[in-house]
């Protein structure tokens, strides 16, 4: 199940309200919402699977061609112990061992990354779909990401002010608010996969 990048707690703390707010749920919903759009801007999530999850992927326009090999694209793998890669089709699947695939990039896991490409060392991959089990998704949630979900959250939670996208007071007068929060973008623009955003 997904997860939400950031507290109804810290929420509440940037917003200098009380404990036990009685607007509690709408912050969490404003969180929730938050999250998934930054989701789904960035064409990936942060949070990371509970257990392993098993994908399969077609090889077709999935490959990157290396000197040692060829590297399979797949989704964000936040945590690499027990992974099990397997190439076939149906109910037929062959199991590779781990002296025959790498994780790239070299060394993501321990730099707070996630691994995006499997190496197949010293080959190709000629099979048409490979079964990969991992659990998916980020390490853990960058602190970028916790941010831009606060800022988003409480742009949403002061929504219900704002009817139709305008807000005003007496010393500025009316203001349309824009589409993209700029500090928002900003913090996670780093994060888009391309294609998205």
């Amino acid at each position: 199940m997904a997860e939400d990048y950031a507290s109804v707690e810290t929420l509440r703390l940037m917003r200098k309200t009380q404990e036990d707010d009685p607007r509690d749920g709408l912050l969490q919903r404003a969180l929730t919402s938050a999250s998934r759009s930054i989701d789904k801007t960035c064409g990936r999530r942060f949070w990371l699977d509970p257990e392993p999850v098993t994908r399969v992927y077609r090889v077709a326009g999935r490959t990157v061609p290396e000197d040692d090999g060829e590297v399979l694209l797949v989704n964000d793998i936040g945590d690499a112990s027990g992974l099990v890669v397997e190439t076939g089709s149906g109910a037929s699947w062959s199991p590779l061992s781990a002296s025959q695939v790498e994780t790239v990039p070299e060394n993501a896991l321990l730099d707070g990354r996630p691994v995006t490409g499997l190496l197949l060392v010293g080959g190709s991959w000629t099979s048409r779909r490979v079964q990969v089990t991992a659990r998916f998704g980020w390490p853990a949630i960058p602190d970028d990401i916790e941010q831009a979900t606060l800022i988003q959250a409480n742009r949403l939670f002061k929504r219900q002010d704002s009817p139709e996208g305008v807000t005003g007071s007496a010393e500025w007068g009316v203001v349309r608010l824009s589409r993209r929060d700029p500090d928002v973008w900003n913090l996670i623009e780093q994060y888009v996969l391309p294609g998205f955003g």
